[in-house]
Parts: structure tokens; C-alpha cells; sequence
């Protein structure tokens, strides 16, 4: 009896803890966040009007407005913004499944006691700065940096590649950093895969790919979903990579939100996109969360 009432203390506090934790880091900052957007500029400190205003009577008067995002459903340069960020995180993470699954499924079928090296390979870059990570593609992809230099002195180019501040850099350095994140779900899943069901195929007469298609990849979807969402949520809201690698002329969100805190001091507007961007995540999250439950449900 005491044992069951320690578990229950010991589980009433550890939620109680992660709730507060919740509440206090992430609820809170995003109801102040989504407070500013609902106001509106202005020169001072803070620089947006206050939410509440004590008016004649004896309540406050609220000075909300959705002024901030019909300006960003309606004004191009947000709307460009948007719709280049959801193309350049969907490319990114299309050309990172490319990559990461072949090599989730050869780390997976390769020998176990070569599995913990070839896994080490791929954490190996989470070992250095991120900033650094984005920031050193800038000397490689530089006119005069190693690829240029390379076709240069192979004769293969008669002048320099314009590869730097390009959305071609800005798909490398995303592809380029987050390749682990789709390759761990992918292999979390393939590794637990029972391969007798391939032998099983062989032996109904299938071929190779066939099995491959109609076993191997439909068994690995949650891996790949998973991995998907952990590439295109931080791609969508990626400021360091388009800021290094895009240069000024890379629109996404990430950057028009920065631009619009710390050059145009337009909090609300900022605040408003940056909601926006938070429901885009949620909505992922979700859609991961679903992904994740699916086969608990089927089983």
C-alpha cells in the first residue's frame, strides 16, 4: 500500500513538474508573444501599443486587432516569404530522405558489430557547433574556395561558379545539417524489421524490389514521416543556413522575421508571424504524433 502511494507521489511529481515547466517556458512566452501580435506599432519602449488600457469606466478597454495577419495574408513579400519557405523545406527534406534512407538501410542490414561505428559516423558532426557547421559551406562554396578552386585547376571551368548566396547553397547547408535527423528514425525502424519477411517474399516467387516495395518501404513509413517532420519543421523556420549560405536575396521565414524584430522594430507584425509559424509546427507535430500512434492502434 505505501509502495502504490510513492508511485503515485513520485508520478504526481513528475508531472506536476513537467506541466510547470510547460506552462512557465512555453505556455506563458507564447501567450505574451501572441499578445503583441494582436497590437500595434508604435515609437517607444515597449514599441507596441499596450493590450489593456484603463478607459473611463471601470473596466479596461482590450486594443486587439488582426490588423497583423491580414497583413501577412495579404501583403506578397509574407506571402512569398511563406510559400518559399514550405517549397525550400519540403525540396530539403525530399533530397535528405533521398540520401538517408539508403544509408539507414545499409546501416541496418550491415554487421552488428559495425553498426555502433557507421552510427557514430553520422552524430559524428553534431559534435561541433552548428554555426560553425552552416558558417564553414561558406569558404567551400566561395568563388574562391575549394570546389571553384578544384574545377579551376582540373581546367574544368574557365571562371568561377557562382555557388555562394544561391538557393542551391541554401538546399546544401539543410540537407547538409540535418541528414541525421532522417536518418535515425529510419534506422530505429528498419533495424527492428523482421528480414524473414523478405526471405518469405523470395521464396513466393517476388523479386528484389518488389520486395523492397511491397515490405520493406511500407513497414519503414513511420520512420520516414518521422523523419520528414524532424527535417521540415526546423527547415521551415531556418535563419542561420539562408542569412550564411542564401545571402540578402534568400526570402524565408526565418530571415522576414528577424528582418521585421531587429531592423524595422515591428514587434507585432514579427509576433504575428512568428504565431503563424508556430501553428504550422503544431500542425506537423500533430500530424507526427498520429503517424507515431498508428501502429499502436493497428496492433
Amino acid at each position: 500500500m505505501r509502495m502504490a502511494s510513492d508511485a503515485r507521489r513520485l508520478k504526481t511529481l513528475v508531472v506536476g513538474g513537467t506541466t510547470t515547466w510547460l506552462v512557465i517556458f512555453t505556455l506563458l512566452p507564447f501567450l505574451i508573444v501572441l499578445a503583441i501580435s494582436l497590437a500595434e506599432p508604435r515609437l517607444g519602449v515597449p514599441p507596441f501599443t499596450p493590450l489593456l488600457e484603463c478607459g473611463d469606466g471601470i473596466w479596461p478597454r482590450i486594443n486587439a486587432s488582426l490588423a497583423n495577419y491580414t497583413t501577412l495574408f495579404s501583403d506578397s513579400l509574407y506571402v512569398e516569404a511563406f510559400l518559399g519557405s514550405v517549397r525550400i523545406a519540403a525540396t530539403s527534406s525530399l533530397i535528405t530522405l533521398l540520401i538517408a534512407y539508403p544509408m539507414a538501410y545499409a546501416i541496418a542490414r550491415t554487421q552488428a558489430r559495425l553498426r555502433l561505428a557507421l552510427l557514430m559516423l553520422v552524430i559524428l558532426p553534431f559534435w561541433t557547433s552548428f554555426l560553425i557547421r552552416a558558417y564553414a559551406w561558406t569558404g567551400i562554396l566561395n568563388s574562391n574556395g575549394l570546389i571553384n578552386s578544384a574545377l579551376l585547376n582540373a581546367g574544368l571551368i574557365a571562371e568561377p561558379l557562382p555557388l555562394l548566396h544561391t538557393e542551391f547553397a541554401v538546399h546544401l547547408g539543410i540537407v547538409y545539417s540535418y541528414l541525421p535527423f532522417m536518418v535515425l528514425p529510419i534506422y530505429a525502424v528498419l533495424e527492428r524489421l523482421d528480414w524473414t519477411l523478405l526471405e518469405a517474399a523470395r521464396d513466393l516467387g517476388s523479386r528484389p524490389l518488389r520486395g523492397f516495395l511491397r515490405v520493406t518501404l511500407p513497414l519503414s513509413l513511420p520512420g520516414v514521416y518521422a523523419g520528414w517532420l524532424l527535417v521540415f519543421i526546423p527547415a521551415l523556420g531556418e535563419f542561420i543556413i539562408p542569412d550564411l549560405l542564401g545571402g540578402p536575396g534568400s526570402l524565408m521565414l526565418g530571415r522576414v522575421l528577424w528582418t521585421e524584430f531587429f531592423n524595422n522594430n515591428d514587434w507585432p507584425l514579427a509576433s504575428a508571424l512568428a504565431v503563424a509559424l508556430l501553428a504550422m509546427v503544431l500542425l506537423s507535430s500533430a500530424l507526427l504524433y498520429r503517424v507515431m500512434r498508428r501502429p499502436e492502434a493497428s496492433s
